[in-house]
């Protein structure tokens, strides 16, 4: 009987390293988070994209060249223009299983792609904050990732990853487009969302729609090529009502708090060009209480009133707005 405890014991443990490293090839190896509402703000995989060939890759104006292999290490993610950035901290680009490198979620630019946050410019201090809300769990990633990542990094890494993430220029990383019919599409590797391979429109219904300008450049990790996001007719204007004025009484003028371009104010964050399903994403944690936090109790009256048609209208419109100083 001991025997045989101690070889379940052993393959329980296998599992449970092959669980834990996971991340250290394939972001198709990652596990999907559960399904939820609603379902375009909270991407699941539905289906891999085909294998791309084995040969070295390059885009266009780096020098550099990668495997598709090494491209999606995420423990070490493609450094497409490190002359465009500063020395970036060790966590930044070489993680480890249990601790993903910053830059293969949130790019060597800080812009990330739709399922992951941008980090360019945030406040330091805010960062620091909300991984100490990972760690602690009083901040939830709907995937749980975030949560192990925060608990494995050390206060220092997580120090010299904020400095670093907070000293690069925010870019217009996304367009944000009206549209009453979009491209199908699917939700592949990385919980990115792309143009189905099979064609056809749709209505876009009351959705947001984020697809990569370029879907190789996208599944590359380059930092130059941003994305499209289709929104619904008339939901930026609507958007620019409820963060300018609060919708007599709804919520409240996001500006009281953000700063009037939405750029930030001291630690608080900046909403100006986010990706518009990351915002939509944490409107609704805030809502339903899987975001708390200090700042987090901030966020509970604005968003107490809002609709699913409301958050969708805010995140347009916050998403159109250019995030570089001076524009």
């Amino acid at each position: 009987m001991r025997r045989r405890l101690v070889v379940v014991f052993v393959g329980a443990f296998a599992s449970l390293l092959s669980i834990t490293s996971y991340s250290q090839v394939n972001p198709a190896q990652l596990p999907n988070p559960p399904a939820r509402e609603p379902q375009w703000a909270f991407p699941v995989i539905q289906q891999q994209l085909p294998a791309e060939p084995a040969e070295p890759k390059k885009i266009p104006g780096s020098s550099k060249a990668y495997t598709p292999a090494e491209i999606d290490n995420l423990t070490a993610p493609p450094d497409w223009f490190p002359d465009e950035h500063p020395p970036a901290p060790a966590i930044v680009h070489k993680g480890r299983p249990t601790a993903l490198a910053c830059g293969s979620c949130h790019l060597m630019n800080g812009e990330g792609h739709p399922e992951s946050a941008g980090f360019a410019g945030l406040p330091a201090g805010y960062i620091v904050q909300q991984m100490d809300d990972f760690k602690t769990a009083v901040r939830k990633d709907p995937a749980g990732r975030m949560n192990a990542f925060a608990k494995d990094m050390t206060d220092d890494e997580v120090r010299q990853a904020a400095a670093w993430f907070a000293s690069l220029k925010p870019r217009q990383f996304t367009t944000v487009k009206e549209a009453a019919m979009v491209p199908k599409t699917i939700v592949g590797q990385g919980r990115m969302r792309f143009v189905d391979p099979k064609g056809g429109m749709e209505p876009i219904g009351n959705r947001i729609i984020t697809v990569p300008d370029d879907q190789d450049r996208a599944r590359s990790r380059d930092p130059h090529s941003g994305f499209t996001a289709y929104v619904p007719p008339g939901s930026i204007a609507k958007g620019r009502t409820l963060a300018q004025t609060g919708g007599n009484g709804k919520t409240v003028a996001c500006g009281i708090c953000h700063g009037d371009t939405m750029r930030g104010l001291g630690n608080v964050p900046r909403l100006a060009g986010l990706h518009p399903i990351y915002i939509a994403r944490q409107l609704h944690l805030f809502k339903d209480g899987s975001r708390n936090g200090i700042d987090a109790q901030l966020m509970k009256k604005p968003v107490a009133q809002l609709t699913d048609d409301d958050i969708l209208a805010l995140s347009a419109y916050l998403a159109s707005l250019n995030p570089a100083q001076g524009s």
